[in-house]
């Protein structure tokens, strides 16, 4: 990737973006949550703009919440 590249991902990033360390400090509770049929997303928006933006993380989500449900995230 190149420099301009990664400037232009960077200045793309939702000020929101709680960051990865954050995040999964509370992904489980962010899970449960959704899990339960509450709007996680709404309390937790850092965490949700997080998921949509961090692919790695954005996986983690989606195979916690699976092994919680027993079913896969829609996108």
């Amino acid at each position: 990737m190149s420099e301009r590249e990664m400037l232009e991902r960077f200045l793309l990033t939702d000020p929101r973006d709680v960051g990865c360390g954050e995040a999964m400090a509370v992904l489980h509770v962010y899970v449960d949550l959704v899990a339960a049929g509450e709007d996680a997303a709404d309390r937790y928006p850092g965490v949700a703009a997080h998921l949509a933006a961090c692919g790695p993380c954005g996986d983690d989500y989606a195979g916690l919440l699976t092994a919680v449900t027993g079913e896969h995230p829609s996108p």
